[in-house]
């Protein structure tokens, strides 16, 4: 019988610990990403799990034949470290002999090992499993890593408490129309929209909490912002004074944030030509006065007071920019009519909610506010609104119970990957998009 003692030991090497072996003969492992023949000697870039290294094959060293290296093919190398100024890494890897553990079936449908994929987003998309294989198609979501886990390392430093809550439920967190229905044991159940009821219940348990989990909208939208399915950034807090404790939350973690990647995510970062924001300040600005400073300043009719058109969100960070030097806006007290049931009235104006979105570089990437805490009007709330109390019981016990005061977000971890990234459709910052016609791959 054997035992496993958890001891953790890899003949290959990584690259980033080649820099220790100068002088020395060592194994690496990867896939062939290109081979560049010259005149009496090649350039094999070999793509390992973070970088993609340059190894020099010649006839003298080498003790097999250049033939055998197919672009896709798995393979180990030994190959010599030899140090080299002219380099930027110090070193040169001379390919000494190979071990290939698996090659390619065919040849690849799409050019994936050029600087881009020369292709259309369908392209891009339907192949996905050998796109993403790309250095650059595959450096946005070593980003969008970084952007969970200085997330999560914010929330962790600053008291919020990690939770799991049910992806299949009982009833919608938002309601109406976008939501899908599945078959229960013979009962009927959705997809969440949204972790909310139960980042509220918890509230009750730990004070904060987040979730960084899927969420699921049945919107038939088919535009370059929205998704069937997404990836949600939500965390809830309590005993707060007013809803601006969550929005001075949400600047200091996505300073944080932006202070995490440029730590951690440098060799991307430069790869992609990304320009990270300055997170100081971020100015708040009402819903109202925002339409109407968007509607004087660009001549504008405001067409809708109950939202935003997608164009306003444009200009609006447009002017925010050019007045404040701001990427980011926050728009507050959005009308009562476009907000859920449990979003608080303002106590000014029961007309307006204590709630707020943020844009980044022209689009909505979160939403959040203050909720109601106090049973009475809760109830008071769903019964103006002609809602079934009898599906919310489970949701109501907490406020039966006592709740403090408490609020918080969701944010769009696709939306904000894309705008961080000057991209102008969201699935690009998409592992593998759902929308309203793609299931596969």
């Amino acid at each position: 019988m054997r035992t496993m003692n958890g001891e953790i030991t890899k003949r290959t090497v990584t690259p980033e610990q080649l820099q220790e072996h100068i002088g020395e003969q060592v194994q690496i492992h990867g896939s062939i990403y290109k081979i560049r023949k010259m005149r009496g000697f090649a350039f094999v870039l070999l793509r390992t799990a973070r970088q993609v290294v340059q190894c020099i094959y010649s006839e003298e060293k080498a003790g097999f034949s250049l033939d055998e290296l197919v672009e896709e093919s798995c393979v180990i190398f030994t190959a010599e470290v030899v140090a080299e100024e002219r380099s930027r890494t110090g070193y040169e890897l001379h390919l000494l002999s190979v071990e290939v553990l698996s090659k390619p079936e065919e040849a690849s449908p799409i050019v994936i090992n050029n600087k881009l994929v020369d292709t259309s987003l369908e392209n891009l998309l339907n192949y996905r499993p050998i796109t993403l294989r790309n250095e650059k198609e595959r450096a946005i979501f070593k980003i969008q890593e970084g952007i969970t886990f200085g997330i999560r390392k914010f929330l962790q430093e600053n008291g919020f408490t990690e939770i799991h809550s049910p992806k299949i439920v009982y009833s919608g967190a938002e309601g109406g129309a976008n939501i899908f229905r599945i078959g229960y044991f013979g009962r009927e159940a959705y997809l969440a929209q949204s972790p909310q009821f139960y980042k509220q219940m918890m509230v009750g348990v730990y004070e904060r909490v987040f979730e960084i989990a899927p969420v699921f909208r049945a919107e038939k939208h088919d535009t370059s912002r929205h998704l069937n399915e997404y990836t949600s950034v939500d965390f809830e807090m309590g005993y707060i004074e007013s809803f601006e404790e969550i929005m001075q939350t949400e600047t200091a973690m996505l300073r944080s944030v932006t202070e995490y990647l440029k730590a951690y995510y440098e060799p991307e970062l430069t790869l992609l030509s990304v320009t990270l924001p300055t997170v100081t300040e971020i100015p708040a600005i009402r819903f109202l006065e925002a339409k109407e400073l968007v509607a004087k300043e660009y001549r504008r009719e405001i067409k809708d007071y109950e939202d935003f058109e997608p164009e306003e969100e444009k200009l609006l960070c447009e002017l925010i920019q050019k007045k404040t030097g701001s990427e980011f806006v926050f728009v507050t007290h959005y009308p009562s009519k476009k907000r859920p049931f449990y979003a608080m009235e303002s106590a000014e104006n029961s007309e307006v909610t204590e709630s707020f979105d943020l844009l980044f570089r022209g689009l909505e990437i979160t939403t959040g506010g203050q909720r109601i805490h106090s049973y009475e009007e809760q109830v008071a709330k769903m019964e103006r609104l002609g809602m079934n109390l009898s599906l919310f019981e489970s949701y109501l016990m907490m406020h039966k119970y006592g709740m403090p005061p408490h609020g918080g977000l969701g944010l769009g971890l696709e939306r904000f990957t894309s705008k961080l990234l000057g991209q102008e459709n969201v699935r690009r910052a998409t592992l593998f998009p759902r929308d309203t016609g793609r299931l596969e791959p």
